[in-house]
């Protein structure tokens, strides 16, 4: 397995790694389940309330994975916000400061995730800046504080942490929803890293102009489909028929940007708009600002491709939360503890995304998720699993993810035929999966011991 930190001790790097694993199968980040009895709830205790045991290590680990499986590839960086909030459970005495609402206890995780372009698949987690709010928080006063001090600024320090640990890409793209429209942040981004933005305001342009009207007064570049992700769990996606605008801007330096920032800003614009929505269905816009060049019609599509792979972190928030391992489910109470579980919810959602991405083909290294020492004994247990026919042989190159992928569902129970596995299966498989190679693991060890 890879692990998710040393934490100065193996044990404590043991107990890390079962604990992440024990998630990703359970479904759940409750100690009490994970545990199985008092004397296994108390051992995550205590691996919780160690002081050695950090958010800084654990994200650090699973980005050292990460930056290795991005190099000399075009990555995206993508980030979001997901606020983790206790309000069913507003009498528990939770070391938090208020949601959103402003009374529930909850507290918030901002991570950067990178997702292969030309794969559409999601290669690990880069950062996450995890949070509580004042009680007392004036929020009123947000806009008269520097960049620097307001919530916002995880924007830029996501993109700055991008650009220095994915160095190793060909290509890093930062991908972002509308929260993300900030100027100073787009004055102040690293160099060498692009970004694709979805506008949020209607901006005063240094002509005098706006934004929207501006985009409305170009020619239509092109029609084209874009796939379209649900808006909720469970609903189809769909495919919209979209009218292309792009060109370039200048964006005037609005009141509430820093005063050391450049006073006009060029970027491009693409406005991907749905003139004629299905009955029922909400009419597609995304007017999306970026560095990247728009002068084609082939570039503005792409573009707008980039955008839609933003909903590869909306999929990792749901793996953290109710349709993954319950992360707002968990009883724990002290904040310390809370922010490790919300780091710990982070590496299993992208864990089992991983999984259900390569279980289709993946030219990915099994490397990604396995130490390459363990691939050998992954090799036995696969070939157990295969059957007579085949549709029960793994199909997959050797050593690659989608290989080990195969192993995995089959540890799940998948039977070859029908449907794909699904997120439980590979759960449930990676659980299995996990006690078999730890014992091959003994079994190889003793017999080298017995023979020394």
């Amino acid at each position: 397995m890879t692990g998710i930190g040393y934490f100065g001790d193996r044990r404590r790097a043991e107990v890390g790694a079962e604990l992440v694993e024990r998630a990703v199968h359970g479904g759940s980040l409750v100690l009490r389940k994970l545990g199985g009895d008092r004397a296994g709830e108390m051992r995550y205790q205590r691996f919780l309330s160690a002081e050695q045991v950090s958010v800084e290590e654990m994200l650090a680990t699973a980005c050292e994975h990460t930056a290795a499986a991005a190099r000399g590839r075009r990555v995206l960086a993508v980030q979001d916000t997901t606020e983790v909030n206790f309000g069913q459970q507003r009498r528990r005495q939770h070391d938090l400061g208020p949601g959103t609402d402003g009374r529930s206890p909850a507290f918030f995780v901002h991570p950067v995730i990178a997702v292969e372009r030309d794969a559409d698949a999601v290669l690990g987690a880069v950062s996450a800046e995890i949070w509580t709010r004042a009680a007392d928080g004036a929020a009123s006063a947000r806009h008269t504080r520097p960049q620097a001090q307001k919530e916002s600024q995880r924007w830029l320090s996501g993109a700055q942490t991008a650009a220095e640990r994915l160095a190793g890409a060909d290509q890093v793209v930062m991908v972002a929803d509308r929260e993300a429209d900030i100027y100073t942040p787009f004055a102040r981004r690293p160099a060498g890293l692009d970004l694709v933005v979805r506008a949020r305001h209607d901006r005063k342009l240094g002509d005098g102009g706006r934004l929207r009207a501006r985009a409305a007064s170009w020619p239509v570049l092109s029609r084209a489909q874009v796939a379209i992700a649900p808006r909720t769990p469970g609903a189809d996606s769909r495919v919209a028929r979209v009218e292309l605008r792009a060109g370039p801007l200048e964006l005037a330096r609005p009141a509430s940007a820093d005063r050391d920032v450049p006073a006009s800003l060029r970027l491009n614009l693409v406005e991907v708009r749905e003139p004629d929505p299905p009955p029922g269905k909400q009419a597609v816009c995304w007017r999306l600002l970026t560095t990247l060049p728009v002068d084609t019609a082939e570039q503005a599509l792409e573009v707008a491709d980039v955008y839609r792979q933003r909903w590869r972190i909306e999929q990792v928030f749901r793996a953290m939360k109710r349709h993954g391992v319950q992360l707002e489910q968990v009883q724990a109470e002290r904040r310390d503890h809370l922010f490790k579980l919300g780091a710990l919810a982070l590496i299993a959602g992208v864990r089992t995304l991983q999984l259900v991405d390569a279980r289709d083909g993946s030219d990915r290294p099994a490397s990604d998720l396995l130490e390459a020492d363990l691939l050998p004994l992954a090799e036995a247990i696969g070939r157990r699993l295969e059957g007579r026919t085949a549709r029960q042989q793994n199909p997959h190159p050797k050593h690659s993810l989608a290989w080990l992928s195969w192993i995995v569902a089959r540890c799940g129970g998948w039977n070859c035929y029908y449907k794909p596995p699904g997120p439980k299966t590979m759960r449930d498989g990676w659980d299995k999966f996990a006690e078999r190679l730890k014992g091959y693991a003994q079994a190889l060890d003793d017999l080298q011991s017995a023979n020394a």
